[in-house]
């Protein structure tokens, strides 16, 4: 049997440098049932993460293994060239769930290439290499969509044809204006954005881009209403708004199917990824016609939304609204935050608990302050795991804690997990 010491010297040996495990002792995952994982050892631990998001209604789900061997048997590539039944269907249901009206859609094979996507849309629909994103943000490891992202800690390259500028956002903890309500706090934020404007508006922005609670940057959620008012702001200057969908959709914030709804506006540009294929490659920019017609030159993309892919997607999908998987996100994201809200308030190195539905954050601070503690949260990650749950880790200084259990994952089930979070909370000290 291949141990876990043994799978790590092989890993360094070939993988490279930039690419490491999440734990200071790693583990391996060798199969998943359901909510839980198991590594080649044989010990089991409760997925509270999903491969970032990714695993999103369960791991080994009957409905989505047998839609992908029945299209195996059949094709499992076409490409854009050529038209698959499949491919079309799914095209459909994702321009009706997306609430963007005269749709088009495109299937990409990752988030970062379905914001390329959409970055490209805009600045040629505008004619504009003038592009908005917010402070805190994460859009991808593209040359492009690293332009776009505002995060030190996975910033790779400065190089770029676009001109950049970033504006206040949902990072309220270490916001200029973290000491506002909720309504003041937007209207500060907005008022950067019409300062920024007047100052560097250099004959048009194309658009904004922005993730509706920001992933990577430890799930930093605005007040309701945020990009609204906002919005408003980019509709007078004729500027696009981008809504970054890899995280957030599909039902996982709970109150909402897509991020943006909690916002009271529609995006001219929608792009997904992540959870739709519940771990097969699978992602999609949507925009309306006019925009997404812009391009007046051929393109396609080879494996974007191949037969494979698409039918996982299709089986996921179903599965989430048939299994009224956004209502269950809510219930059990309700059900987190009323078990942990206690622990969390009294541990003097956690500065708070937040976020929506089943994508919820722990930030660590030093004990009494909001200096970052990435120790403690390598601690709490690492304790975590040792005790059989597997959580991420996130923000701009390695010391957010992210939970996003499964949308499918059940009442025992996060009862189980919030007692192992608790203990490694009580256990650890700042």
């Amino acid at each position: 049997m291949t141990t876990n010491e043994e799978l790590l010297k092989r890993y360094k040996a070939v993988l490279p440098s930039f690419v490491t495990p999440l734990y200071e002792t790693p583990i391996s995952i060798d199969y998943g049932k359901g909510s839980y994982v198991w590594d080649l050892e044989g010990k089991r631990y409760l997925d509270f993460f999903g491969g970032i998001l990714t695993t999103m209604i369960g791991h080994s789900v009957p409905e989505v293994i047998e839609a992908v061997q029945r299209q195996a048997t059949k094709v499992m590539h076409t490409s854009t060239l050529y038209m698959n039944e499949e491919v079309i269907s799914f095209a459909e249901e994702v321009a009706a769930e997306s609430g963007i009206p005269d749709a088009r859609v495109l299937f990409t094979t990752s988030g970062s290439e379905a914001n390329d996507t959409a970055i490209l849309l805009a600045t040629n629909y505008r004619g504009s290499n003038q592009i908005l994103a917010m402070r805190n943000s994460y859009h991808g490891r593209s040359l492009t969509t690293q332009a776009v992202t505002s995060h030190r800690s996975w910033l790779t390259s400065s190089y770029s044809g676009l001109d950049v500028h970033f504006v206040q956002g949902p990072y309220r903890l270490r916001s200029p204006f973290k000491d506002l309500e909720d309504e003041a706090f937007t209207q500060a934020c907005v008022s950067d954005l019409v300062q920024l404007l007047d100052m560097t508006d250099a004959g048009g922005f194309a658009a904004l881009i922005a993730e509706p609670i920001q992933g990577v940057g430890g799930f930093a959620t605005p007040p309701d209403g945020f990009f609204g008012a906002m919005h408003k702001v980019l509709s007078a200057n004729d500027i696009l708004f981008i809504s970054d969908e890899v995280q957030t959709g599909w039902g996982r914030t709970g109150d909402h199917f897509w991020g943006y709804e909690a916002h009271g506006i529609t995006p001219d540009i929608l792009t997904f990824a992540k959870g739709v294929g519940n771990g097969i490659t699978l992602a999609g920019c949507v925009a309306r016609a006019e925009v997404m017609n812009v391009l007046d030159r051929t393109s396609f993309t080879t494996f974007g939304g191949n037969p494979l892919s698409v039918v996982a997607g299709r089986a996921t999908l179903k599965y989430v609204k048939d299994h009224e998987l956004q209502a269950n996100a809510a219930a059990r994201g309700e059900q987190m935050t009323d078990l942990l809200a206690d622990a969390c308030q009294k541990t003097d190195w956690v500065a708070e608990l937040r976020g929506k539905g089943l994508m919820q954050a722990i930030e660590c601070v030093q004990p009494d302050s909001i200096e970052p503690n990435a120790a403690a949260a390598a601690k709490l990650i690492e304790a975590c795991k040792d005790n059989g749950l597997l959580v991420g880790k996130g923000g701009l200084y390695g010391n957010v804690i992210r939970l996003t259990p499964m949308l499918n994952v059940n009442e025992d089930e996060m009862a189980e997990g919030c007692e192992i979070i608790i203990q490694a909370l009580e256990s650890i000290s700042g």
